[in-house]
């Protein structure tokens, strides 16, 4: 069985910690195993490996998420790449192609999906081995795993089995399905029986593949990946599975939970306050701060109060699912981002009549560095804050620390490593800042080294 881990979203019911850089599934707020911070991707990895699942396992993910992936699971995830966010049905066929055309996968063999964000007990990951039982058995079109409501919730789909089980299990026929319901509803389908819908999903690879024949779609990874655009915009249920005529739930009875709003968060979290400040005669309320300035709480209670780069949230819990509403409006970059050399925070962004200046603040940790590249349209000033590094400027070598500046002129060629822990202020002034101004030059150290020194 092949396991596809689904990442995406820009999580906005956990503004201003997540963006669209930094989905929910990659904060840093749960415990971990050593007592340190972990996110929920590096939870749910760390169970796979425990389950002995993850080198069976790939996770399908957009381009802005690969650097974060990469630096949070060590880069021992394989990684597949949307050229751009569509939705699961895209994602989830392009996973399926790679597998058919590099993965050495068979088209009788097993394909579990699931998201890469669950909070779940390990046993979770056993049931989700039972999936490929479950379906080579009652030759079925598509197993999912339905999870044993423990309240009415409005939030999530609900899947309704047929009375009868199979003969050789407690594994049901899927009846029906229902999409987030009145909260009467909820307790009506739960007291007939009814599943919470967990995007849990498997089927045979050659199901899907040769669903994609059907439809007109290329099978062939490079040939998907090509035509990528065509693909329609539209999760794997509305396109695949409302049409699927042999489907079947398998019952998980363990602890499963959605960490998808600050009340659900929250409540997994060992601690009260993460970052600087002051929590006083305040109860059920979680301050996350990821500035250097303290916040102070004094007598606020069932309060969450999240700050970042981004912005600053103060909201009753019970309140604060309706962020993402409000906040689904703002228009603006994201102001803090990690990747594989270490991460990086906005400081201040100005737009004159002619000319943008971005100030970033830059963590490079030891070893790490970036890319030897130039500019088309932008100069930069670097200022080494703390720790000491390497810059290579139009190939000449300089040691850098703690004061020392270096300018950086329109079509001069640059990169700098660190030796320990760097950090530098580094501000950009050009017509006009974008992603596109960069010409990379060479990415490995090594070879950018063998570059200067022929």
């Amino acid at each position: 069985m092949k396991l596809v881990l689904l990442s995406g979203g820009s999580g906005k019911r956990l503004w201003p910690l997540s963006n669209d850089a930094r989905s929910k599934q990659f904060l840093k707020v749960l415990e971990s195993d050593n007592k340190g911070l972990q996110s929920m991707v590096q939870r749910v990895w760390n169970q796979l490996k425990e389950n002995n699942l993850s080198n069976s396992t790939v996770i399908a993910t957009s381009k802005s998420q690969v650097e974060i992936i990469q630096d949070q699971l060590k880069n021992e995830a394989s990684l597949i790449i949307e050229p751009f966010r569509r939705d699961t049905f895209p994602a989830i066929s392009l996973a399926a192609s790679y597998l058919y055309t590099f993965g050495n996968t068979k088209l009788d063999e097993v394909i579990a999906v699931l998201p890469v964000d669950p909070y779940v007990d390990s046993s979770f990951f056993n049931k989700v081995k039972d999936l490929e039982e479950a379906i080579y058995r009652s030759d079925t079109d598509i197993a999912l795993m339905g999870v044993r409501p423990t309240f009415p919730s409005e939030k999530y789909g609900y899947i309704v089995p047929k009375k009868d089980t199979l003969d050789f299990s407690k594994i049901y026929k899927v009846k029906s399905f229902k999409e987030k319901p009145t909260k009467e509803c909820a307790q009506d389908l739960i007291n007939n029986g009814a599943f919470w819908n967990c995007g849990v999903f498997a089927f045979r690879l050659g199901y899907l593949i040769n669903f994609l024949k059907r439809e007109g779609y290329p099978i062939k990874y490079d040939d998907l990946l090509k035509d990528y655009v065509d693909l329609p915009k539209i999760s794997f249920d509305y396109k695949v599975l409302e049409k699927a005529k042999n489907i079947i739930v398998l019952p998980y009875d363990g602890y499963w939970k959605d960490l998808g709003t600050w009340n659900t968060l929250t409540e997994e979290m060992q601690s009260n306050q993460i970052g600087n400040g002051i929590l006083k005669d305040s109860e059920n309320t979680h301050l996350i701060n990821e500035l250097d300035i303290p916040v102070t709480i004094l007598g606020v209670s069932n309060a969450i109060v999240a700050v970042s780069p981004d912005g600053i949230l103060v909201s009753d819990k019970d309140k604060s699912p309706r962020i993402k509403e409000i906040v689904s409006e703002f228009d603006t970059r994201p102001m803090y981002e990690e990747r594989l050399w270490g991460w990086y925070r906005v400081l201040d962004y100005k737009k004159y009549d002619s000319k943008e200046v971005l100030t970033k603040r830059l963590m490079l940790r030891a070893e790490a560095h970036l890319s030897y590249q130039y500019h088309l349209s932008r100069t930069e000033t670097w200022t080494i804050i703390s720790g000491k590094g390497i810059v290579i400027l139009n190939d000449k070598i300089i040691n850098v620390e703690a004061g020392d500046v270096i300018k950086i002129s329109l079509g001069d060629k640059h990169a700098i490593k660190a030796i320990t822990n760097l950090e530098l202020i580094e501000v950009q002034v050009g017509i006009e800042i974008i992603e596109e101004d960069i010409v990379r030059i060479n990415d490995n150290w090594s070879e950018i080294m063998e570059l200067i020194y022929n």
